[in-house]
């Protein structure tokens, strides 16, 4: 059963990890899947490639999310180039980690550039077009540090306890308008960043969790594909940690 059949899908970040992940997932349900990229040129080039084995359309778009002028364009291209929006995963997000004490203001203003005024500008620019269609699922991607901190990331957590507050507060905006807004808060995936990773590390964090290992960015991306469907209709304003117990 193809879960997101006839539904187009706008993921950003998703060049590489989770958000690779997601496109991934979305496509082989059957979505129309629009997605971003920045640096990453080569990789998003190649996933769109990739993704059109699945017999959907599929675009990538190199487009900072960070930018307000940006979003409004990209929202308006996939418009032009799908005809509709029914599914937005606002994924993009660094790492600029640092005590408070050492951390400069552009480590600070960067962070919370890209990871917490993108889901703003990118939400804005697709609630307009899914207010007039009467339905929409919003997904942002927060942390389990954006609920419990994590000493060296106060900029991180802090994009990311911002995600959570935004998301709560659209949900109230927008439920009337059958546009549900939830969040993701992974805990510790196994991505690109944690494969560099000294072992000892990992095996320290993984001694932490409950289920006794990192997540998968596959594992991510089914709870992701459950609040981009139907399955979740009656879900809204919640905080989903795919996080194996950690909290």
């Amino acid at each position: 059963m193809k879960l997101l059949a006839g539904k187009t899908a706008l993921i950003t970040g998703a060049s590489k990890g989770i958000g690779r992940k997601i496109a991934e997932v979305f496509a082989q349900h059957g979505a129309n899947v629009a997605f971003t990229y920045l640096s990453s040129v080569e990789k998003g080039q190649a996933l769109e490639v990739a993704l059109q084995e699945n017999g959907t359309q599929v675009k990538g778009y190199r487009s900072d999310a960070s930018k307000f002028d940006e979003a409004e364009q990209l929202i308006a291209d996939i418009m032009t180039d799908f005809g509709s929006l029914d599914i937005v995963v606002n994924n993009a997000g660094i790492t600029k980690d640092g005590l408070l004490m050492r951390m400069g203001e552009d480590a600070w203003n960067d962070v919370i550039d890209i990871n917490l005024k993108s889901v703003f500008n990118v939400t804005k620019a697709a609630t307009k077009v899914m207010m007039k269609s009467r339905k929409g699922s919003i997904i942002n991607m927060s942390s389990v540090v954006g609920i419990q901190g994590n000493a060296g990331q106060s900029n991180y957590a802090a994009s990311k306890a911002g995600i959570i507050g935004f998301s709560k507060s659209i949900a109230k905006e927008l439920g009337s308008r059958n546009i549900r807004t939830n969040v993701i808060a992974p805990g510790f995936i196994r991505t690109e960043m944690t494969d560099i990773l000294d072992e000892k590390v990992v095996s320290g964090w993984e001694a932490g969790i409950p289920m006794k290992r990192a997540g998968e960015t596959e594992e991510v991306a089914n709870a992701c594909l459950f609040l981009a469907s139907d399955l979740s209709s009656y879900v809204n304003g919640q905080v989903l940690a795919v996080d194996g117990g950690m909290l």
